[in-house]
Formats: structure tokens, C-alpha cells, sequence
């Protein structure tokens, strides 16, 4: 159902604001001008706009200026991602709106070593998410993130937020409507990316092993895996026994590593 704006939203500002992004819609400035109109409503310290389509890479729409891209957001870009909650999310048919990662992330994801390794890198407390979903296959991502100086999103910033929503997804769709030719001829096909977690350990695990495997890289706990599988945590504890004993490790960081290096190969 069509969210409708919030009558409060109708201020001096905020018809500022939106003549200001209608003004650069059709020019690569509008990313720009978003983010000044979003910083507006709500405080952070990053934002990254990119549009996920089914299991592609990721197309980074926002910062497009690489020297504003880090390292980090490069890896998780280019493998990470698929590790990752709000994409995941989005996989198994997130809902157009705002969420934030804490709502989203499986009850585990803090210890995962991919939140050790790559987020935590972003040195993130809070992430708030606006999804718009552009057509069948695509979905835009505005990620909001804060550090610790700003500390965790408060109630009245994400009510501005899901007040001027309506406003920014339609935005969003015109923008992508008229510019995306720009952004789509970098889109990258799926390629190994797609079997990363499908190929991972096959042959060595059996097909419900490599299916846990899956969730514990992403972050579910013994009891989340078993809520998702229908099946007792009694059970997931043997297969995780399992998995461990015959690829041979005993944490899952070296699980990780393990993971990292089957992508590397299947990419090479």
C-alpha cells in the first residue's frame, strides 16, 4: 500500500528540499543533492547508495568518486556482499521502506568473522536502510551509517525519515528511470559470485551441511538455523559438528578463511 506524506512534511524547508532535488533529477548531481536533503533530516557520518540486482555485484550509485571508496567498501563490493544482512534481506524479499541493520542481521552476525573482518571496519554503531524498489529485479539501497560519536538513531530522526520516505522513493524511481543507462553498463554478470556459497565445500559436505554452512557464514546461531530449517537445534549442533571435523577446523574464522580462498579460486 502507498505510504502518504506526512501533512508536517509540507514546510517552507521541505519545498525547498524538493524543488531543489526535482531541479537536478535528470543530472548525476541528484546523488549529491540526496544526500544533502537526507542529512537534513537525520544526522550520519557515511552514506552509500547501490542497487542490488538478484545475486549481481553491487553497482555503487553514491559516493561515485573512488577516492571517497575505501578499500573495505571495495572488498565488500566485490565479494563480501554476499555475506552480507541487507542483502541477504533483500534476497529472501525485504519490503520497500526504512529498516535498520540491528532489525534485519541474523541474531549472530557480531560474531561472525565477516562482521569482525569487514564491518566492523566501517567502525559503525548504527545503520539505518531506505529501500526502493525499482522494478521485478532491482532494488536501491540508501544506507545511512553512524558512528560512535553520533551514537544509535533516535525516534524523532527516524520518523522525519519515514515521513519524507514517499517523497524520496518516488524520486528515486525518476531518477533511476531517466539515469540508469549510466550505472547498468558497469553492472557485472554474477558469474562465480552466484556459487560462491552453493560450490563452497562440495564434495566434502553433505547438501544439508553446506545448507547450514551457508547460514553460519551469514551469521544465524545454532537456534536461528534451526527456526529457518524446521529442524531441532539438537540436529544443527551435530551438523555443525560435522561440517567442523571434516573440513577440518575448529572456529569460524577458519571456516572463513577457507570460504574466502574457494572464492578467490572460482574467480580466477
Amino acid at each position: 500500500m502507498q505510504q502518504k506524506v506526512n501533512p508536517e512534511l509540507i514546510t517552507s524547508q521541505c519545498a525547498k528540499d524538493l524543488a531543489l532535488l526535482i531541479h537536478h533529477l535528470r543530472v548525476p548531481s541528484f546523488l549529491t543533492v540526496l544526500e544533502e536533503v537526507l542529512s537534513s533530516h537525520c544526522h550520519f557520518d557515511t552514506i552509500l547508495i547501490v542497487t542490488y540486482k538478484k545475486s549481481f555485484t553491487p553497482i555503487i550509485l553514491h559516493p561515485s568518486d573512488p577516492a571517497e571508496q575505501s578499500p573495505t567498501l571495495h572488498n565488500y563490493v566485490n565479494k563480501a556482499f554476499i555475506l552480507d544482512p541487507l542483502f541477504n534481506a533483500i534476497q529472501n524479499g525485504l519490503q520497500p521502506g526504512i529498516s535498520r541493520l540491528v532489525d534485519i542481521c541474523p541474531d549472530s552476525f557480531e560474531e561472525t568473522e565477516y562482521y569482525q573482518s569487514c564491518y566492523k571496519k566501517f567502525d559503525l554503531v548504527d545503520e539505518i536502510n531506505l529501500i526502493v524498489q525499482l522494478d521485478q529485479s532491482t532494488t536501491c539501497a540508501i544506507t545511512l551509517g553512524r558512528k560512535s560519536f553520533l551514537g544509535s538513531i533516535t525516534r524523532a530522526e527516524l520518523n522525519r525519515l519515514r515521513s519524507i520516505y514517499p517523497v524520496i522513493e518516488s524520486l528515486i524511481h525518476q531518477f533511476w528511470l531517466a539515469q540508469s543507462q549510466e550505472y547498468v553498463k558497469y553492472e557485472k554478470s554474477e558469474g562465480p559470485i552466484k556459487q560462491a556459497l552453493k560450490t563452497f565445500a562440495s564434495g566434502v559436505l553433505t547438501q544439508r551441511e553446506q545448507e547450514i554452512l551457508g547460514l553460519i557464514l551469514q551469521g544465524h546461531s545454532s537456534k536461528s538455523i534451526a527456526d529457518v530449517l524446521s529442524i531441532s537445534v539438537g540436529t544443527v549442533k551435530v551438523h555443525r559438528k560435522n561440517i567442523h571435523s571434516r573440513l577440518n577446523t575448529s572456529t569460524q574464522s577458519e571456516i572463513f578463511t577457507l570460504f574466502l580462498n574457494h572464492l578467490n579460486a572460482i574467480e580466477t
